[in-house]
Parts: structure tokens; C-alpha cells; sequence
């Protein structure tokens, strides 16, 4: 069972959810929502309340993966969404009142007896409300162009005291239609939930809890293919994070390859599917809209090899059908982001490396920073592997030159003896940092020389980054930290991730598991958050995130493989 003050209760391909607005502060109202606004909207449908002869009642919540339970005194009132357009109702003893949350235009019409449409165009989404069991009593006054407000009263049958009702959503000509009985359509649910588990990746029984949270999780955030959405996504949360970005994808394909190839496959190529012709990628998609102010960091070409490794999937089809959008994606860095020619791309903004506020940002923009050189060193490397795959020898070899030349140029560039700096494009000034991006490097293995390996491994264990919980994104007596500085101070999945593969690369099995277990024993304990404090390990900001369920998941796994 989960908290639905934390946790949205949805389902997979659904954009229907119901949870709390946190920002508003009423963590002990329930609201239908539609999340295809993305982040700027909450998207409040419905507010939802328990009532018994015209009272409101006060009721717990009781939240599993397939239904969303609310107990009063009085009786109980059940939600499932059954499919991904259709939420079904059923109550005993109580009564369900749907208020809408209504704006300029917005109405409800009676179409026969126990059925009503409400036209939501604040949400830009038809509903068609029937009451299956029971009745409907709605309350709509209409007042020029819209209706002052909308109340629906869903009231059982006085003989039974049930309920049951469904809610759908259409955008333009509802398609009249029978429904499965609510009993029919929540096993139908619990059986797809069920598949969904059985594929979720093997953790040691020690972390069964977290597993638990992070299948539902990564389950009940995926959207079905629609609008600017080409493929199923995984939203990174359906609580307000509720769009894609340009490298949360991969870790969530990461955790999917083993077991679930092909919507693997589709959220590593989502992105290439929005491309610009430059090579760039936007930084976020949702269903309306892509951004293309900033992106995100080039980690694709070390995703794909770790999802190759995986299994047969990713075969010379499908290394074809990704070839030629990885080469422009890698020469895009090369080509726009390196304004003073030096050979060394550039991050224009903290949000581009992904570590959006970062210390090495702190003096301004343009940085130069060795992790940026790190992932396009993998990057060119993969290509030469997928050049060799498909034949290409002269390619193969181009793309090897270009990567081992980038690699010596990162390190003539970025290391000062004792670690790596950032610099600023043109000037070349160091920028005085304790950011653990600083440390990403280590992904490259023993490309590196053993001498800055071992200086990367003392720094991370001897300069105080790794605390009981796990990796510190900023030194915690660096006097930038914060214990809610987002990229200043708190634990991170993408970047433990990335510096657990990275250690293991490099040799040094032992601290990377010590590194992991920490993650997921914290992760475990505080949920599925989007960052934790470093120095407490308690969750920080979204407490439902999907990349970091899916780093949980690959790093659990790992630590069971290893046993």
C-alpha cells in the first residue's frame, strides 16, 4: 500500500490521475486530473468528496496499484482506472460528488436520463459521466456562456446502498459503449499489473519495499502515444513533473532493457523521433509541446551500448534506424556548442549538463566541463562500434580517431594534477568548484590513465562526497551547499548511476557496490523522491520519480548479481 499524499494513484497509458495538489498545500483533497498540460498545469478536473444525505465525510486513504480505496464510517467508495480513457466508480453506503474545477467556457449537458457530458475547456477534454448503479444528480446552473458550477452527485441505490459509475473522456463525438462490470474491469487491471511486476528487474529481498514502490511507479507513468508523444513515454512523475527530458529517458530505458525490450527501444528513440534537423534534441516533450531552449547531456551513446549488452534487441536494424540520429546528435555538440574553437564543446546553461544550478555555473556561461567531453568520448567510441556492426569500416576507424582524439584533448584541457577543472569557453578560466560533476570523468573507465583514476576514487572517498547515504552533488562543507540546493548538495539517481558504472569500469567493484547499496537502502526507506538530503537521506522535492525507480531498480540489481 502507498500514500497517496506522495504517491499518484494512475495506470499505464493513462493520463488520468488522482492525487493532492501539493502546491496548493490541500494534501487532504483528492483531485481527478488530466496531466496533458505538462508541468505548468496541475490539471485539476474534479475535485473529489465522500458525502452521506448532503454531508461531506471525512475518510482514509488506501492506495494500491490497481484501485484507490476511500474509507469513512458511513461506507467506502472504490476507483479504477480501467482502461486508459475510462475511470470506474463504485460505492457502498456513501455517495460520490465530482465538483468540477471549472473556468471561462466550461458547461455540463444532460444526454438521457443518468448521463451528463461536462465540456472541461479549461482542460481542453470532454467527459461522459454514467451512472451504471444508482444515480446521477447534477447541479449546473448555466449563466451565459458557461455554468457558474459544476456538481455531480453520483448516489447509490437505496435497496443496496451501491454505486457504480464511469467517467470517460472524449475530445469531440462521444461513441455510446457497454462497460465491463467494475469487479470485471479491476482484475483485468491487477493482471496487467501483475505482467508488469513479474518483468520488473530481480533486487534483493532486503530492498523488496523500494521494489515494490518502483514498479508501481515506473508502471503507472506511462503515457500512451499522443500528440508530440510518438511512442509510449514514461513521464519522470504524474505528481507535476509530467513531461519527458532529454536524458531522464535513458535511465528509465536502462532499467527497462532487460525485460521489456521494445518500450526500451521506444524510450530511447522518443527523443530522436523530435530531433531538429541541426542534430539538436529539446530539452523536454510532453504531449503538446517540445522545448527547445536548452537540452540535455549526450549520455545516449553510453545508454545504448548499456542496453545492447542487455540482450539480442538491439540488432543491425535497429543500430541503422538510430545510426545516423546519434551521429548528428553527437555532431551538433561538436559543431554549434564550441564558440571559441578550441576543440572543446561548451554547456551554454546549467540546464544543457543537466545539473541545472551546479557550482561550475556559478560565475556564468559559457563552461567548458569534462563531463560534456566524457559522454561525446563514449559517444564517437559507440559509433565506431555501430560503424563496425553495419559494415562501415572506414567509418569505424573515423569515428575511433575522433573519440581517442577528444580524450587527449580532455585531459590536456582538464586536468591539473590533482582532478578536473572547469574552465570558461574563450578565457579558459578555472572555475573554482566542489561539484561532484567534476567527477563524472570516471564513466570512462581505463580510457584513463591509473594515475587519474586513483585520483578521482581519493577524491570521492577522502574529500567527503560520500556520505552515509550516498554521493553528495556538492561538497557538504563546500559554502555553496545546500541541503535542498537541488544540484548543490543532494543525492542524485543519474548521478550515482553514472558514477557506479563508472567505478565498476574502472575496477573498483567495492566501492561501487558500497555506493549503491547506500542509494537503494536510503531509496528504500524515503521513497522514490527526486533527490534526498545527502546528510539525512530524507526525500526532497517529487516524492514519485521514475529515473530515479529505474536507477533504484538497475543498482538493486546489480548488488543482487554480485551476491
Amino acid at each position: 500500500m502507498f500514500d497517496i499524499k506522495k504517491i499518484p494513484f494512475s495506470r499505464y497509458g493513462s493520463f488520468i490521475t488522482i492525487s493532492p495538489n501539493h502546491h496548493e498545500g490541500s494534501e487532504g483533497t483528492l483531485y481527478i486530473r488530466n496531466i496533458r498540460n505538462g508541468d505548468n498545469d496541475f490539471g485539476a478536473v474534479f475535485q473529489i468528496d465522500l458525502i452521506s444525505e448532503g454531508k461531506y465525510l471525512s475518510y482514509n486513504s488506501v492506495l494500491s496499484p490497481s484501485i484507490l480505496r476511500l474509507e469513512a464510517p458511513e461506507g467506502f467508495a472504490e476507483f479504477c482506472i480501467t482502461e486508459a480513457r475510462v475511470l470506474q466508480i463504485r460505492s457502498h453506503g456513501v455517495g460520490v460528488r465530482l465538483t468540477g474545477v471549472t473556468g471561462a467556457y466550461d458547461y455540463a449537458v444532460f444526454v438521457k436520463e443518468n448521463r451528463w457530458e461536462v465540456n472541461h475547456s479549461l482542460q481542453e477534454m470532454r467527459y461522459m459521466v454514467t451512472a451504471v448503479k444508482g444515480r446521477i444528480e447534477m447541479d449546473a446552473p448555466f449563466k451565459e456562456q458557461r455554468c457558474e458550477k459544476i456538481i455531480a452527485d453520483f448516489l447509490p441505490e437505496p435497496q443496496s446502498a451501491e454505486m457504480e459509475c464511469v467517467l470517460e473522456e472524449f475530445t469531440t463525438v462521444y461513441q455510446p459503449r457497454s462497460y465491463a462490470t467494475f469487479s470485471e474491469g479491476h482484475e483485468i487491471v491487477k493482471k496487467e499489473y501483475k505482467l508488469w511486476q513479474e518483468n520488473t528487474l530481480e533486487t534483493p529481498n532486503e530492498f523488496i519495499r523500494g521494489k515494490e514502490l518502483a514498479s508501481y511507479i515506473t508502471w503507472s507513468c506511462v503515457v500512451s502515444p499522443e500528440g508530440k508523444l510518438t511512442r509510449p513515454a514514461m513521464y519522470m512523475s504524474k505528481n507535476w513533473m509530467t513531461n519527458i527530458w532529454s536524458w531522464d529517458h535513458c535511465f528509465n530505458a536502462l532499467a527497462l532493457a532487460k525485460n521489456s525490450p521494445k518500450l526500451a527501444w521506444d524510450q530511447f528513440m522518443i527523443f530522436f523521433d523530435a530531433q531538429d534537423e541541426s542534430g539538436m534534441l529539446p530539452d523536454f516533450i510532453n504531449n503538446r509541446f517540445a522545448l527547445w531552449n536548452f537540452t540535455k547531456p549526450p549520455i545516449h551513446g553510453w545508454t545504448l551500448r548499456r542496453m545492447w549488452e542487455q540482450n539480442e534487441f538491439i540488432n543491425a536494424d535497429k543500430l541503422q534506424e538510430v545510426y545516423q540520429l546519434l551521429i548528428k546528435w553527437t555532431k551538433w555538440w561538436l559543431t554549434f556548442q564550441d564558440s571559441d574553437n578550441d576543440g572543446i564543446p561548451q554547456y551554454n546553461h546549467g540546464n544543457d549538463s543537466g545539473w541545472d544550478n551546479s557550482t561550475i555555473f556559478h560565475k556564468g556561461t559559457p563552461i567548458e566541463s569534462p563531463d560534456l567531453s566524457s559522454f561525446l568520448v563514449l559517444q564517437m567510441e559507440v559509433l565506431s562500434e555501430i560503424a563496425l556492426k553495419l559494415g562501415k569500416v572506414d567509418e569505424a576507424d573515423k569515428w575511433l580517431r575522433e573519440s581517442q582524439a577528444l580524450l587527449t584533448r580532455m585531459i590536456d584541457h582538464f586536468w591539473n594534477g590533482q582532478q578536473f577543472v572547469a574552465k570558461r569557453s574563450g578565457t579558459h578560466e578555472v572555475i573554482e568548484s566542489d561539484s561532484l560533476v567534476l567527477y563524472v570523468p570516471l564513466i570512462l573507465g581505463k580510457r584513463l590513465p591509473v594515475e587519474i583514476l586513483e585520483k578521482l576514487v581519493e577524491g570521492i572517498t577522502q574529500k567527503g562526497f560520500l556520505t552515509e547515504y550516498g554521493l553528495a552533488t556538492e561538497l557538504p562543507d563546500s559554502p555553496y551547499y545546500r541541503e535542498d540546493g537541488y544540484w548543490r548538495g543532494p543525492i542524485w539517481a543519474p548521478t550515482t548511476m553514472l558514477l557506479v558504472d563508472g567505478l565498476i569500469s574502472s575496477g573498483q567493484e567495492e566501492l561501487a557496490l558500497e555506493i549503491a547499496r547506500k542509494f537503494c537502502s536510503m531509496a528504500s526507506k524515503s521513497g522514490m523522491a527526486e533527490n534526498y538530503n545527502a546528510l539525512t537521506g530524507q526525500g526532497l522535492r517529487d516524492p514519485a520519480f521514475t529515473w530515479t525507480s529505474s536507477t533504484f531498480l538497475i543498482l538493486a540489481n546489480h548488488i543482487a548479481k554480485t551476491k
